[in-house]
């Protein structure tokens, strides 16, 4: 009898142990921010012991960062009434995902003011509360607009849902366009005619920037960062350009996303050579959690974009909507405050459909583009249009031996141009990093060559002109 007592004492302490152990290690992967794994250990101790603050508090947390934003909020809320240090952040975040900014403001407001008291630090409870007031405001502005369809599809490949008419360009993965392997985030954007691109790749900040290139007969050119303040703070990325070829939408993490990637809007000033002010296109576009590649169609009249809300890791929802011409916004006073925000994080699209036989002819519009075979693709030697009405793809159209013997000097300019500008791309990227003397050293070099990389291109425009004129003049004889 006494060895029984013995052994089942021994078990009781390694069950004991082992348990602990397992607390231990969903604690040490929680710290490492893995809430996946470590949820279901809180949630085992949450449930056998729901008054315990801690247990509350891990396991809060964890609903909130696997979007469980609703089964969050009542162990937060008992772990701030418990006063557990970070809880009322948590919850404020967790207010914010459920669009109750009103509440985030108010804990965020008490919070502050308490950490003030005890010389507590405030800043990120600051930053918390300048972003839900932000949000607060957008709630008042939430854009009419009718949400036609959507689809759960993988993440890793959410492209190839978007069916674009090729009037609109293409879109593809960095990899898939570039031919590159390994975890390259960015996206690309091609015009319609395969004469530019808008794409996303890491800068020198570490961050994703926009970069564009021209294509120049068969090769691309270097790659030119966007101007203005598209990629001054933050991940840029997902560009997409309406075919007026100076409205640029793209995603951001920047300080004035309502969390995570937003969508923004931008257009470019020919007259000063950058891009406007970026504005957040707000909601429903976009949402506490991640909402990107914005594309609008204009030929078949539907626009699409993605978001990660209310969806497992591993997957996200592409939106189907009818472009509106111009930004109209819900009248917030005289609406239900639940519908408002329910229309705003798009938990029923049909919330949105005020015209259904609109809704009837976009979703018809949506069958005919997701059936569109695409056009073969073609091998050209180069693209040079002449005119509106004539493109040449080969030498061996030109009609005029003159124009014919001008595109060939074209044709080696490029070549030049191509390998002086690759040569100062390099000279620059020399520059950056060398010591304040070496730069001295090479300044006058390099700017020798800016100069000379310019002369090309102007060079480039006035050869170009002559041919066109050459041939066009040719064929009116």
């Amino acid at each position: 009898m006494k060895k029984r007592g013995i052994i089942l004492f021994l078990f009781c302490c390694i069950v004991s142990f082992l348990s602990a152990q397992t607390l231990e290690e969903a604690k040490a992967m929680f710290l490492k921010g893995e809430y996946t794994k470590s949820k279901p250990v809180f949630k085992k101790y949450f449930k056998s012991q729901p008054a315990n603050a801690s247990y509350n508090y891990w396991y809060g947390v964890c609903c909130l960062k696997t979007n469980e934003p609703s089964e969050a909020i009542k162990p937060l809320e008992l772990a701030v009434k418990k006063k557990i240090q970070n809880a009322p952040f948590f919850l404020a975040e967790t207010y914010n995902t459920l669009y109750r900014f009103d509440d985030a403001v108010m804990l965020l407001e008490e919070q502050i003011q308490a950490n003030s008291k005890k010389k507590q630090p405030v800043d990120d409870l600051e930053k918390l509360l300048e972003k839900t007031k932000v949000n607060a405001r957008m709630l008042k502005g939430v854009e009419e607009v009718c949400i036609i369809d959507s689809f759960v599809v993988d993440k890793r490949n959410f492209l190839a849902t978007y069916k674009l008419s090729e009037e609109s360009g293409k879109l593809f993965t960095y990899n898939q366009f570039f031919g590159s392997e390994g975890k390259n985030e960015g996206t690309v954007y091609e015009t319609e005619i395969g004469n530019k691109i808008y794409y996303s790749e890491r800068g020198r900040n570490k961050t994703l920037d926009i970069f564009t290139k021209n294509k120049m007969l068969d090769q691309w050119g270097e790659g030119t960062p966007l101007p203005g303040s598209i990629n001054d703070n933050g991940n840029a990325n997902y560009p997409f350009v309406m075919t007026d070829g100076i409205t640029i939408y793209y995603a951001s993490d920047n300080e004035n996303s309502m969390g995570g990637y937003d969508i923004f809007v931008t257009r470019y000033n020919t007259g000063t050579d950058t891009f406007l002010n970026p504005e957040n296109v707000g909601m429903p576009f976009n949402s506490p959690y991640n909402d990107y590649m914005f594309a609008v169609d204009e030929y078949n009249d539907l626009g699409w974009f993605a978001s990660d809300r209310f969806q497992p890791a591993d997957k996200v929802c592409i939106y189907v909507f009818i472009p509106n011409t111009s930004k109209q916004s819900y009248n917030y006073e005289s609406m239900d405050p639940e519908l408002i925000k329910n229309i705003a994080r798009l938990s029923s699209i049909s919330l949105t459909w005020k015209d259904k036989n609109a809704v009837k002819e976009a979703k018809e519009r949506l069958e005919a583009a997701i059936s569109q075979k695409p056009r073969e693709e073609k091998n050209y030697d180069f693209e040079f249009i002449v005119n509106d009405q004539i493109t040449y793809h080969k030498i061996d159209q030109f009609q005029s031996e003159q124009s014919k013997e001008l595109f060939r000097e074209y044709q080696q300019l490029c070549k030049d141009y191509r390998q002086q500008s690759s040569k100062l791309s390099s000279q620059r990227d020399w520059y950056g990093d060398a010591s304040a003397e070496d730069q001295k050293k090479m300044s006058a070099a390099i700017l020798d060559l800016e100069k000379r990389v310019e002369e090309m291109s102007h060079q480039l425009d006035t050869l170009s002109t002559r041919v066109r004129n050459e041939e066009i003049q040719y064929l009116k004889k």
